[in-house]
């Protein structure tokens, strides 16, 4: 993609200190559940984090598989399988994903719980819940509870500390805010992160050249869906012309359309698409 943007960079404060603090955290924790947005599973992967989880034991979680393509996370997750790496595909919207996770984790601790046989007290396991903000983590949480104790929202940012819930089978989960690397250096990354709602809107003054972009992307791996959706003319000026978003007589209100651009991505209006 032609670089049409500056450079997009987003690392508050309290990321900062959730990242202190999961640092100390880890030295407890038997199994890190790392949440991958399944529309950008690839750039959802945060190498602080990772650098962090090393040494552990890590269940990866593909989450909003309802709103990508599944064709193209499956040929991901083929290069996640050829690794070793522990996985799961969801919608943590859904019910019956507890059983699923709790069987996963108890997997992967196995050695823990095999030690532990013929002891009256049986072991409690440990997890922590990480990725990028917006991926879904409260929502996953949420979903092993069955009941809505976490806060969540479609933004990021929501959790700005860790929480610890506890979900049965002796499994304890803190739940962390979600956080990005110090410093996005790829900007290809960056942008996609943008448009999975990783970054706040907020951040970033000109929204129309980050919206051709996306176009621009999703153009090169799914231009049916695009023209199903817009028609011929995919600059904004012709969406906005399509969608009647005009100022005046001569002048289209291209941020408006470039919001709804972002915007149907995000909601799946445009349809399943994976952008790595």
């Amino acid at each position: 993609m032609e670089e049409r943007t500056k450079k997009i960079n987003w690392y508050p404060g309290h990321m900062k200190v959730a990242m202190r603090e999961l640092k100390m955290m880890l030295s407890k924790i038997d199994v890190v559940i790392y949440i991958l947005d399944a529309r950008a599973p690839i750039s959802s992967i945060n190498p602080s984090l990772s650098h962090l989880a090393k040494g552990k034991q890590i269940l990866y979680v593909i989450n909003k598989i309802d709103l990508a393509d599944k064709a193209r996370v499956n040929e991901i997750l083929k290069d996640f399988a050829r690794r070793g790496l522990a996985y799961v595909t969801m919608n943590s919207t859904t019910i019956g994903n507890d059983k699923l996770i709790k069987s996963k984790i108890k997997q992967l601790c196995q050695k823990k719980i095999e030690k532990s046989q013929g002891k009256l007290i049986s072991p409690v396991i440990r997890a922590v819940v990480v990725g990028v903000p917006n991926c879904g983590k409260s929502t996953f949480i949420n979903s092993l509870l069955r009941k809505a104790k976490m806060v969540t929202g479609n933004r990021p940012g929501v959790t700005k500390s860790a929480k610890l819930m506890k979900i049965g089978d002796n499994i304890e989960i803190f739940d962390t805010p979600g956080t990005l690397y110090p410093n996005l250096q790829d900007q290809t990354v960056a942008k996609k992160l943008f448009f999975i709602g990783s970054i706040k809107d907020e951040v970033l003054k000109d929204i129309c050249p980050l919206a051709e972009d996306l176009l621009e992307n999703i153009n090169e791996r799914y231009p049916s869906l695009l023209q199903a959706r817009y028609g011929d003319d995919l600059s904004l000026e012709g969406i906005a012309k399509r969608r009647n978003y005009i100022l005046s007589k001569d002048e289209f209100d291209l941020e408006r359309t470039a919001m709804a651009v972002i915007d149907d991505f995000r909601k799946g209006r445009i349809g399943k698409i994976t952008l790595d």
